[in-house]
């Protein structure tokens, strides 16, 4: 059954998708191709660092040699699986500049011919914003000795390609595509005088979608760890690309990168991978590690993004304290409420599953399941709802139905014990129950402990409780002959003890979704 709510988020979709539809008419049409076309530049006022690229793609370590390659026949590798990436140039980044740039002549014109009016998969937001920037972070080598024609050429296809993300930039809701937008027409704002206005529009937009998308610390309201790794990319890159050209970097923008190194250098953990909350993945932080190294931080509290931070000694501890994101932010939100990831020495111990979208989509709303985060489940299910229509997940992705509540969230640091308490009550509507959950670090006898609390407020269905703690996929773990332990085995010399008082635990087949396969591993289930 429908309620108000999706009714409406129904009928809107219905309309998204039928402009959507009569929108990819007209662009095919010779009136919209005809409608891109503008002055063409005449000069290319500065040449921006093409090594700033390493900041923004995902490349690290790898070559791409184009003296091996025909290019008569490179694009007729447009049907294997990468075929985005090789529309979206970001590969330039890996040739060798002295000698290949003859290839890249004949490649990008071969592309021009094929390509220059709008094709669907092609001419992508994302796919176009990284071919614009790609193609000008590296105009000097593509342009050098350049015959005329293919030099108008090359510049008029840049602007058709940015007008067309312009026309339609309103149109987008993804903020992940809105800020790759957003870059590449800042740069063409700056290298071509005839277009500096797009430089003002994005720096005006970008602004704009800094006020809409984090919160006071710099935080993206997804709550996504990922999220905020990947937008404080973007904003070093232009940065970056605004100091080249030798201009003014807007206040808003170095504050925001302040604040988002802040907030990385808070939840790095100390595998110096990011912690598996709300959509994150496994990943690092190379492309920009130069510059949280050259960052201080400075972290006034223990609570950032919703995420409280325990640390002592060698134990590192991150525990979820807050609600979901709104419906809009929640495409990568996992149900996983007091979910918490624990580390001893600087391996990683208990953890959440991660998020599998970079694997299936099954694998991705397998990984939505409060089962596969290190918390409760009442009756084997989640705590929260996830759109299940289809042409309303299509629209607005697989946003949240539902929402929960903290509250008596309270921390404690003394010479005894630190970490926090919470408690929610998401799981109060359908079973009339709450959760607390306190988990400390005890400094005098250096171990983790804590205690669950399931409250019955109301009456309501007979519930049958689960806790699970998801190990590490690298580590093994046993259970002990007495019924109420778990040996868990972190080297060969080393192994960590996990005990529950008056009762008894399972150990459970796992999966852990961070990677970009499923791996087997192992929980220690209470139930």
């Amino acid at each position: 059954m429908f309620g108000l709510k999706s009714v409406y988020f129904y009928f809107v979709a219905c309309q998204i998708t039928l402009i959507k539809f009569f929108k990819k008419l007209y662009f095919s049409s010779k009136n919209y191709n005809k409608s891109l076309e503008s002055k063409t530049p005449q000069q290319v006022y500065y040449n921006p660092n093409p090594f700033l690229l390493s900041i923004i793609t995902s490349y690290s370590n790898q070559s791409f040699k184009i003296s091996e390659i025909d290019p008569n026949i490179f694009w007729l590798e447009d049907k294997k699986k990468n075929a985005e990436q090789m529309h979206n140039f970001f590969w330039l980044n890996l040739i060798d500049r002295k000698t290949d740039h003859k290839k890249i002549k004949k490649i990008i014109y071969i592309w021009m011919l094929k390509n220059s009016k709008y094709k669907k998969k092609i001419w992508e937001t994302s796919t176009i914003s990284a071919r614009i920037i790609s193609w000008i972070l590296n105009i000097d080598i593509i342009l050098n000795n350049s015959t005329f024609d293919f030099r108008k050429n090359f510049l008029n296809s840049i602007i058709s390609q940015t007008n067309h993300l312009k026309k339609n930039i309103r149109f987008e809701k993804n903020l992940n595509k809105k800020i790759e937008i957003l870059t590449a027409i800042l740069i063409t704002g700056l290298v071509f005088k005839e277009y500096e206005e797009n430089f003002n529009i994005s720096i005006k937009e970008l602004e704009e979608l800094v006020k809409v998308f984090f919160d006071n610390n710099g935080f993206p309201l997804s709550r996504n760890p990922n999220d905020l790794v990947f937008f404080s990319k973007y904003f070093i890159f232009c940065k970056e690309i605004i100091k080249d050209s030798q201009r003014y970097v807007p206040e808003f923008l170095e504050d925001i990168i302040e604040k988002n190194l802040n907030c990385i250098h808070f939840i790095k953990t100390p595998n110096f991978k990011l912690p598996l909350f709300n959509g994150a993945i496994s990943s690092d932080f190379n492309q920009i590690e130069k510059y949280l190294d050259d960052f201080k931080p400075h972290i006034n509290n223990n609570n950032l993004g919703g995420l409280f931070k325990v640390k002592h000694k060698s134990h590192f501890l991150l525990i979820d304290i807050d609600k979901p994101p709104k419906k809009k932010f929640s495409k990568s939100y996992q149900s996983g409420p007091l979910s918490f990831e624990y580390f001893l020495d600087g391996v990683k111990i208990i953890t959440n599953s991660g998020f599998g979208y970079q694997i299936s989509k099954k694998a991705e709303l397998l990984s939505r399941l409060t089962a596969c985060q290190s918390t409760l489940t009442i009756n084997d299910t989640s705590i929260t709802k996830f759109e299940k229509n289809e042409m309303i997940s299509r629209i607005f992705g697989n946003s949240i139905q539902d929402s929960f509540k903290f509250f008596d969230v309270s921390s404690k640091n003394d010479s005894n014990v630190t970490g926090c308490s919470a408690s929610n009550n998401g799981y109060e509507k359908k079973f009339g129950c709450t959760h607390k959950r306190e988990i400390y670090l005890d400094k005098e006898n250096n171990y983790l402990k804590g205690i669950d609390h399931i409250f019955k407020v109301k009456d309501g269905y007979p519930i049958r409780y689960a806790f699970r703690f998801h190990i590490n996929p690298e580590l093994s773990v046993v259970k002990t002959m007495s019924g109420n332990s778990a040996l868990i085995q972190i080297s060969k010399n080393k192994s960590l003890i996990f005990t529950i008082n008056n009762e008894n635990l399972e150990i459970e087949k796992s999966i852990f979704l961070g990677e970009k396969k499923i791996i087997d591993s192992s929980c220690i289930t209470i139930s």
